[in-house]
């Protein structure tokens, strides 16, 4: 199954992922793209908890990387954008969007796959599309139960979704072992939009409620879901802890740093790549500011890179001697660059990195990852 187009993608890097900075509208425009034309879309829809999880999981921080379309679903990641000067456009939740989805009136129904949940909740949830929505179908529903990610990918169960046609496949299994499972079987369904949205499938089944509008636009619906779900508390604890301290630690000295080389180099539109294939290896150099006004010249180097055969390329170094400065856009171009050549067995690395250079890495929260 082909990928929506990744030249089409503008993301930007917010806590160490890269997010589409697309509106709610243009999140599902994309989705009924995907669906139209059988195009696949791994979605992923990162909270606070999300981008907290994947500092220490590195297979669920891939899983991010590998996504097809990533949205922000917290608050917390739109503050953080807007103080860094991020364009993000506002916070697309998994579960707003899938309203909206439901919502719209279609002379064909979009085609629902409920996988996962507890206990009955796929088969609730499946029962109940139909006064849910609109615009939606269930076309089947499954709990594969407590099991391991091989024993949940099994042929009859891959084939059962298979077999349903579905359009999207909404996958509730704990956020980890949900991108996981995603990541294991992504190639071998037909199902063109699969994303993990946990608490959808308990919004759909009745057995909770979403908070009201003016609670997720002040960015409460934390507490609203913890009054209803007294055991997520311990979570979000946890989870705001540890967003201070990343504020006072990462987000506050990102932005002063910003500020101070901003003002000290001057940072303009100007950059120039030069490339030098030798050897099975492609040597790019980066000279400049490499920042939003420019990403596009960024990413169509990094797409013809993609576009060579693994039999020619193996592996790419970026030479950063000449790099005076990189924004958010090209550092989301970076992490989706590095993450497509390991997709096809090639490598990524940067040499004559100097401290400045690193030190944006570190505040971006993405050193160990693109210097490793």
């Amino acid at each position: 199954m082909n990928r929506l187009d990744e030249q089409c993608r503008e993301v930007a890097g917010v806590l160490g992922l890269p997010f589409d900075c697309i509106s709610m509208e243009q999140a599902e425009a994309r989705i009924e793209v995907a669906i139209a034309n059988k195009y696949r879309c791994f979605l992923s829809t990162p909270n606070l908890n999300f981008a907290v999880q994947a500092r220490r999981d590195p297979a669920f921080y891939a899983s991010v990387l590998n996504s097809d379309m990533v949205v922000a679903d917290g608050m917390p990641i739109i503050w953080v954008a807007r103080l860094l000067g991020i364009p993000l456009k506002q916070r697309v939740a998994g579960s707003s969007l899938f309203e909206v989805l439901a919502k719209r009136p279609r002379e064909k129904p979009l085609r629902i796959f409920f996988f996962g949940g507890e206990g009955c909740a796929a088969e609730q949830a499946a029962a109940n599309i139909e006064s849910f929505s609109s615009g939606m179908l269930a076309c089947g529903f499954l709990n594969p139960g407590m099991g391991t990610i091989e024993s949940m990918s099994s042929g009859e169960i891959i084939q059962q979704i298979n077999d349903s046609q579905a359009d999207f496949l909404l996958v509730a299994l704990g956020a980890k072992k949900g991108q996981q499972w995603i990541m294991h079987n992504k190639d071998n369904l037909n199902v063109p939009v699969i994303s993990h949205l946990g608490a959808v499938i308990n919004f759909v089944a009745g057995k909770i409620n979403r908070a009201p509008d003016r609670w997720q636009k002040m960015g409460l619906e934390w507490l609203w879901r913890i009054v209803q779900e007294p055991g997520l508390f311990r979570r979000y604890f946890y989870d705001g802890g540890y967003f201070l301290y990343l504020l006072l630690s990462k987000i506050l000295p990102l932005a002063i740093y910003q500020y101070v080389l901003n003002k000290m180099l001057a940072v303009g539109p100007s950059i120039k790549i030069t490339s030098d294939l030798t050897e099975n290896c492609l040597d790019l150099g980066l000279q400049g500011s490499a920042i939003s006004q420019n990403n596009r010249l960024l990413k169509t180097s990094c797409q013809k890179a993609l576009d060579e055969p693994c039999t020619i390329l193996r592996h790419v170094r970026i030479n950063c001697a000449q790099l005076d400065y990189f924004d958010s856009a090209a550092l989301g171009t970076l992490l989706l660059f590095k993450a497509s050549l390991s997709g096809k067995g090639q490598t990524l690395s940067f040499y004559n990195v100097d401290t400045r250079i690193e030190r944006l890495m570190s505040f971006h929260m993405v050193r160990d990852y693109l210097l490793n």
